[in-house]
């Protein structure tokens, strides 16, 4: 890189920022690049400079690159932390208004893998697994039983870790697109984990608990009895699912994997004939009286 703008900061290449936003996605982090495509006015930056923002788990936030000016990089950095905060941010352009003038930045947003985080490898894992990686996560699953946590058990998941539950997460990073579920043996298994996803910075997408009222409310009340912030609590999504009557671990899957697609995709899980209504929009009370 070389230093070639008024910033003083070395310029970002191509090749350079692709690995940013690669290396950086795959660790974990988030990382937006912006690209200058378009300058009206006297706007002291050039088409093809470039800037970006990486949010990296272990090293916090960072910018490479410039877009020449050092007001210039500050609009960009906040056009750029914008669409970070916006989890459903797309690339595209962003037009930003300068005091010289005008500015069009194209920005390509990289987000961490999904990960759906399966925690516990029992029955309910198996199916969950093998829906996750159907859907497109990357799919790991952790038990502190080796003969569970197997890849004759579980052909879908890309990791198979053997855990102490303990310290959960020792081997896994926790990130804005972690997606957990708890489906372990016992209740003190599920405490230690949800307790340590809570504190998670940055907090996971999804932290779900299979279980009972009785035992849900049992987790809350020592969670509450240990301190934990109640406004947390908000985060878990326990009983874990949506209502459709799921009895059979395929059908608790389902429950599961419908619940995911509705908050990624912002659904409503309702049923889609009560919002759509085509009989009653469409069809008039004289058409069907045949």
């Amino acid at each position: 890189m070389t230093a070639d703008d008024r910033s003083g900061t070395p310029a970002l290449g191509a090749t350079e920022a692709s690995e940013l936003l690669l290396g950086t996605s795959a660790e974990g982090g988030s990382a937006a690049a912006g690209t200058v495509v378009g300058v009206s006015g006297s706007v002291p930056t050039h088409v093809g400079a470039r800037l970006a923002v990486v949010r990296h788990p272990a090293h916090g936030t960072r910018t490479h690159g410039s877009l020449g000016d050092f007001t210039l990089d500050a609009v960009a950095v906040q056009h750029l932390n914008a669409a970070l905060d916006d989890s459903r941010a797309r690339d595209g352009i962003r037009v930003m208004e300068v005091p010289d003038g005008q500015v069009e930045l194209y920005a390509d947003v990289r987000r961490p893998i999904r990960e759906l985080i399966v925690v516990g490898a029992g029955h309910v894992a198996q199916p969950m697994a093998h829906m996750g990686a159907l859907l497109g996560y990357r799919v790991t699953v952790l038990d502190d039983r080796p003969d569970f946590a197997t890849r004759e058990r579980f052909p879908d998941a890309e990791r198979l870790i053997r855990a102490d539950f303990s310290d959960p997460f020792a081997d896994v990073v926790l990130h804005e697109r972690s997606f957990l579920l708890l489906v372990t043996r016992g209740h003190k298994y599920d405490y230690e984990c949800l307790v340590r996803a809570l504190r998670a910075d940055p907090a996971p997408a999804y932290i779900g608990m299979i279980g009972s009222r009785r035992r849900v409310r049992a987790t809350y009340v020592q969670l509450l009895e240990d301190g934990v912030d109640r406004a947390l609590l908000e985060r878990i999504h326990a009983p874990v699912g949506l209502d459709i009557g799921a009895e059979t671990p395929e059908e608790i899957a389902v429950s599961v994997a419908a619940e995911l697609v509705m908050l990624d995709r912002g659904g409503t899980g309702v049923p889609l004939k009560g919002v759509e209504r085509v009989a009653e929009r469409f069809f008039k009370d004289s058409d069907t009286d045949t």
